[in-house]
C-alpha cells in the first residue's frame, strides 16, 4: 500500500488531476466572490497570493529576480497577456455559467493553431485543420443555444480571455526557450497582474471592498486554490508524459460543470454539453498533433 502511494505521488497525471481540481475550486470561488468583489479586486487578490508565495520561496533562497531586456521583454509580453486573459476570464465567470465560461476559456489550444497560422504563418497540419473546424463547431454549438442575448457580451469576452491565453502560452514556450525558470515566469506574471489590478482598483467608481469576516474565507480559498492548482500543475507536467497530462488539464470542465450543478443547479441543452466536449476534443487533437509534428 505504501508503494502504491509513493508512484501515485511521483505521476504526472495523478498531479494534473489534482491541479484540475484545484482550478475548478479556484472557480467556484471567484463565481462566489463576484456577488461582493469587482473583477479587478478578485485578480488582484488572487495574484498577490501568488506573488507573496513566489517571493517567500525565492528571498531566502537568494534566487535572482532580474533578468536582461531579452528575457524581460517576453516576460512582460507574457504576463501583460496573462493578466488581460484573467481579467476576462474571471468577468466570464462571474456573468455565465460556470461550466461555459471555463469551457471558453479553454479554447486557448484553438486560438494558439489560429495565432500560429497567421502570426507565424504556420501551415496547420491536416490534424491542426480538423481540430480548428471540430473546436469552431463547439464554440457554435456552445454559444447557441446557452446564451440568451444578454449573455452574448460575457460569452464573447469568454473567448477573449481563451485567444489571450493562447499569446500568454506562446510567451511561456519562448521563456522556456531562453532557460528561463517556472519560478520566475509565475512572479513576473504575479508582478504584473497584481499591479494591473490594483490600478484598476484605484481607477473603479465603485469603492474598495473591504475584507471582513463574512468575505474572508472566499478570499482566502480562491487564493489558496490558485497556488495548489500552480504547483500541482507545475509538479505534473515535470513528472509526467507532456500528452497525457495536457490531455488530463481538460478535467478542470468536468469538475467545474458538476460544481455548477450542485452549488448553482446549472443546466445546459443537450447541444450545449456536445459543444464542450468538442471544445476538449479540440484540444486533445492539437496536443497530438503537435506531439507528432
Amino acid at each position: 500500500m505504501r508503494m502504491s502511494w509513493q508512484r501515485l505521488l511521483q505521476s504526472g497525471p495523478f498531479w494534473m488531476a489534482v491541479a484540475s481540481l484545484c482550478f475548478a475550486v479556484m472557480g467556484v470561488f471567484v463565481k462566489l466572490g463576484s456577488a461582493q468583489f469587482t473583477t479587478a479586486e478578485l485578480v488582484f487578490y488572487r495574484c498577490l497570493a501568488g506573488l507573496l508565495g513566489i517571493l517567500l520561496i525565492a528571498v531566502p533562497a537568494r534566487r535572482p529576480l532580474r533578468v536582461g531586456w531579452p528575457a524581460l521583454r517576453v516576460h512582460l509580453s507574457r504576463s501583460i497577456s496573462g493578466f488581460i486573459s484573467l481579467m476576462l476570464y474571471f468577468y466570464a465567470i462571474a456573468h455565465l455559467p460556470l461550466s461555459s465560461a471555463v469551457t471558453l476559456n479553454y479554447t486557448s489550444p484553438l486560438w494558439l493553431m489560429v495565432v500560429n497560422a497567421v502570426y507565424l504563418r504556420m501551415r496547420p497540419s491536416l490534424a491542426q485543420f480538423l481540430a480548428i473546424v471540430v473546436g469552431f463547431v463547439g464554440v457554435a454549438l456552445l454559444l447557441r443555444p446557452t446564451f440568451d442575448a444578454a449573455m452574448w457580451l460575457p460569452g464573447l469576452i469568454g473567448l477573449g480571455s481563451g485567444l489571450l491565453a493562447s499569446i500568454a502560452y506562446m510567451n511561456v514556450h519562448e521563456l522556456g526557450r531562453l532557460g528561463e525558470p517556472e519560478w520566475r515566469t509565475v512572479f513576473y506574471f504575479s508582478l504584473v497582474s497584481s499591479l494591473g489590478a490594483g490600478g484598476l482598483m484605484l481607477l473603479q467608481s465603485a469603492p474598495l471592498t473591504p475584507i471582513t469576516l463574512d468575505n474572508a474565507g472566499i478570499v482566502l480559498g480562491m487564493g489558496v486554490a490558485a497556488t495548489c492548482a500552480q504547483l500541482a500543475m507545475t509538479r505534473s507536467y515535470r513528472k509526467g508524459k507532456s500528452l497525457v497530462v495536457a490531455s488530463l488539464a481538460y478535467l478542470t470542465v468536468v469538475f467545474s460543470t458538476l460544481f455548477g450543478v450542485l452549488i448553482w443547479g446549472d443546466t445546459l441543452p443537450a447541444s450545449g454539453y456536445t459543444g464542450m466536449l468538442a471544445i476538449v476534443a479540440c484540444g486533445l487533437l492539437s496536443s497530438l498533433a503537435a506531439r507528432r509534428h
